[in-house]
């Protein structure tokens, strides 16, 4: 996990470039993550999504808190009551325009950018991190964005 972190730096939005698929966000584009602070210092989630199919727009708000230290890019993150799931930011560039972030295994990969594009160069990188990570990186869905809300 990505060590040095400052969450505060995180916050914000962030647009979904490329994921493995995932249920929740199954047939989704226009995807992004905004990222507030809670007042007791968890970190507020707001997902959001759009579906052609259903010509709308889905939401999903949750909690992360960190597992270890606050200076660490390894948390939790909740949509569903005490259910958890991992969000462990590995690779994330020094301006904190780029992130890749992974579950608990190589099943779920996500990579967001503060825009709804990505440079050539830095897609080769994070492609290349996963894949030397064991992800499947020819099974990124490549997210389209051509909506705004």
């Amino acid at each position: 996990m990505l060590s040095p972190f400052d969450a505060d730096r995180y916050l914000g939005t962030w647009f979904e470039v490329a994921r493995m698929d995932f249920f929740f966000e199954r047939g989704l584009n226009n995807t992004t993550a905004i990222y507030t602070r809670n007042p007791d210092g968890s970190i507020k989630v707001v997902n959001r999504g759009y579906n052609p199919q259903k010509d709308r727009w889905k939401t999903a708000e949750g909690r992360a808190v960190f597992v270890g230290s606050h200076n660490e890019g390894r948390l939790k993150v909740s949509f569903f009551g005490p259910f958890y799931g991992a969000y462990n930011i590995i690779a994330l560039d020094d301006d904190y325009r780029y992130a890749m972030v992974s579950g608990n295994d190589t099943d779920n990969l996500w990579i967001l950018s503060r825009t709804p594009a990505l440079p050539e160069e830095v897609r080769n990188r994070y492609l290349a991190i996963a894949r030397q990570a064991g992800f499947a990186v020819n099974e990124l869905l490549w997210i389209e964005h051509d909506k705004s809300s």
